[in-house]
């Protein structure tokens, strides 16, 4: 029996918006409670992570993930929105470069840094996107980031302006910002033609459906991905069928176990998720409990 209630792995097109994708998957599952976990650019493709029904309220422990990407950067020519679908502002020689200086310089660029969100981005500041700003000819200051970059390779591409790349970076981090922050390191200017999320957190690419793909499933009756997928990275707890009860009428439980983090995932008989606990004291109290008509969970 197909649920409206779960985690949805998409492989996003070139072309919509993470907004647009979430108005395809609300026609498909007829469900208006459909939120995303890190937006991707129009241009970008690769894996979106998605909440359906009450799973939304569980996004928050996708949004903050490691992301890794995979793309191409072309040195020489600037764009003022970063990437191919700006408008070109600039162009510079391009130095003669080698794998280990191109290399050297995306090393010079690893850990924890201050980033700045460009202006053609979808950031509001003042109540307003950037940019829409930005296509008024306004600039505005922008608050800086904390951003991690903890892997960052390149290899060279078709051309001497053309760089394929990988990185693996904390949410938040602009690709498109680090990229023309490399071009200025290596002497010149340059932007992103292609970018690609390969995996967030434990989700990988591979585990993804097309939008198509999607429809067809659901349409014959697939259920979507448990709600437990998406706390794999915390520590959980198996309830007896009474403190399963109790939780659902709001009531805290104790178990006999004790527990390294402040928050845990609760699970019942099926291995299905109740609910998010938090300490109280020497007992746990739920912090989000979900419907009980969840389906069985499937490895």
């Amino acid at each position: 029996m197909t649920t409206s209630n779960g985690l949805l792995l998409l492989d996003k097109p070139a072309g919509l918006t993470s907004h647009d994708v979430v108005a395809r998957v609300r026609n498909i599952v007829n469900e208006q409670r459909v939120g995303h976990a890190g937006t991707l650019d129009p241009m970008a493709t690769g894996l979106l992570v998605l909440g359906i029904g009450p799973s939304t309220r569980l996004l928050r422990f996708a949004q903050s993930e490691v992301k890794r990407y995979c793309g191409t950067v072309r040195l020489g020519v600037a764009t003022d929105s970063l990437d191919a679908q700006g408008t070109v502002t600039g162009e510079a020689a391009v130095p003669t470069l080698s794998g280990e200086e191109m290399n050297a310089y995306a090393e010079s660029m690893l850990g924890a840094q201050s980033q700045i969100p460009p202006m053609v981005s979808a950031l509001k500041v003042g109540g307003r996107r950037l940019h829409e700003m930005a296509r008024q000819g306004l600039e505005v200051t922008r608050e800086p980031r904390e951003i991690t970059v903890s892997e960052f390779r390149l290899t060279a591409g078709n051309d001497a302006a053309t760089w394929d790349f990988e990185v693996e970076c904390t949410v938040g981090t602009y690709v498109r910002v680090l990229l023309s922050d490399l071009a200025e390191k290596a002497g010149t200017v340059g932007h992103l033609t292609a970018l690609r999320r390969i995996s967030s957190g434990r989700h990988h690419i591979d585990q993804a459906l097309t939008l198509e793909e999607f429809a067809h499933e659901f349409e014959n009756g697939s259920s979507l991905r448990p709600p437990v997928d998406f706390v794999t990275q915390l520590e959980s707890v198996v309830l007896s069928e009474d403190q399963e009860r109790r939780l659902r009428m709001g009531q805290r439980v104790q178990f006999d176990v004790s527990f390294t983090t402040l928050e845990i995932a609760a699970l019942n008989q099926r291995g299905a998720l109740v609910g998010i606990l938090h300490p109280r004291g020497e007992q746990w109290k739920p912090e989000l409990v979900l419907p009980a008509d969840e389906p069985r969970r499937e490895d």
